[in-house]
């Protein structure tokens, strides 16, 4: 008989409601909030700082976040009443910072973030009313989008910032290497990209605990993409290089505090898993590259026919594909030749 495969276990069974919490360990909270997407929740995390707490991420701006917020906060409520001494943010996305600018302004604390995530997210902010940007036509056109597809993208351009509470207009800068002191604790910030421009994971000795946000997350992989900014981007690369961060400076036998499912354990086997998964999905863009193919066609190819029609996840779809093209184009794999129809084919080099 040969052993069963080793798996993930996740040691919480029981899923804090917006408004509540569950305590992971002394001064450590789980918290949760609704999300309005397929993806339907999001996780933050609560630690205490002397006679306040510092919380780990916000979720997104919305009436039931603000209530579930209102209810944590409640003299009775889970967080007894104690104040919010600063707010930490993993990266950028909305579901992230939505409520960031809310709390901060509330209990007038400072947030903390990462340089490249605070001003990305600032820049983001900026689009918001404005028409889509030539540059931006220009990126999906060349992926060979119809003037359907390119139409509903002008029409949702700026949405971002309706999900998000205007940020402060200063914060504390958190690096690489960073110990940061949180109440008794040491928490070590290991940067991470590929997800985003430069997240940060947080993680102590002492507790043995890593808050991973969006860059290891148990049952699903986080989305990796070029985006219309920076076109010849190799965000793949950067995902790749933080698996083996993770791997050298965490040890397996940390618990897991993801932003998204539950908190687990078993980190490196999930980091391998999620090497292997991205090495497939280049293998996958790989063979179906010996005739010359546009984004899209890949995206078809690759995807299911649900993802494709759908807007938002067909921009996070294409971006996900050139995110293997451009890794396999730096490394001299493929080559491309624009068409008569303005798009891009991509063939084995």
């Amino acid at each position: 008989m040969t052993d069963a495969a080793p798996a993930l276990s996740y040691p919480f069974s029981d899923l804090p409601l917006p408004g509540q919490a569950t305590e992971i360990k002394p001064g450590v909270l789980w918290l949760r909030m609704p999300l309005p997407f397929s993806l339907d929740h999001i996780n933050l995390w609560a630690l205490s700082d002397g006679p306040g707490w510092a919380v780990v991420d916000t979720g997104i701006r919305s009436v039931d976040v603000r209530n579930a917020w209102l209810a944590l906060l409640a003299p009775q409520g889970p967080l007894a009443g104690r104040p919010i001494s600063r707010v930490i943010a993993t990266h950028m996305h909305p579901d992230h910072v939505g409520m960031a600018g809310w709390l901060t302004r509330r209990f007038e604390c400072a947030l903390w973030m990462t340089r490249d995530e605070y001003l990305s997210c600032r820049v983001m902010l900026a689009d918001t009313g404005r028409e889509a940007p030539v540059d931006g036509v220009r990126f999906y056109r060349r992926a060979g989008w119809s003037d359907t597809e390119v139409d509903e993208y002008r029409t949702r351009f700026g949405d971002f910032g309706k999900m998000i509470h205007p940020l402060p207009d200063s914060f504390v800068r958190l690096t690489d290497g960073q110990l940061l002191r949180i109440g008794d604790q040491e928490w070590e910030v290991i940067v991470g990209t590929g997800h985003s421009p430069e997240h940060a994971c947080f993680y102590s000795r002492e507790l043995d605990l890593l808050i991973s946000g969006d860059q290891v997350l148990p049952r699903i992989s986080s989305n990796t993409s070029v985006y219309a900014t920076e076109p010849h981007a190799n965000p793949l690369q950067g995902w790749l290089d933080s698996i083996d961060r993770l791997l050298q400076r965490v040890p397996g036998s940390a618990l897991v505090l993801p932003a998204h499912n539950e908190p687990f354990h078993g980190l490196h086997l999930r980091l391998e898993q999620l090497r292997a998964s991205t090495v497939r999905g280049t293998d996958r863009v790989r063979q179906q590259l010996a005739q010359p193919l546009r984004v899209i066609d890949l995206v078809r190819a690759l995807y299911r026919s649900s993802i494709v029609a759908e807007q938002m996840h067909l921009n996070l779809a294409t971006g996900e594909t050139l995110a293997h093209l451009n890794y396999l184009d730096q490394r001299g794999e493929i080559v491309s030749a624009e068409d008569e129809d303005g798009a891009m084919r991509y063939r084995l080099a």
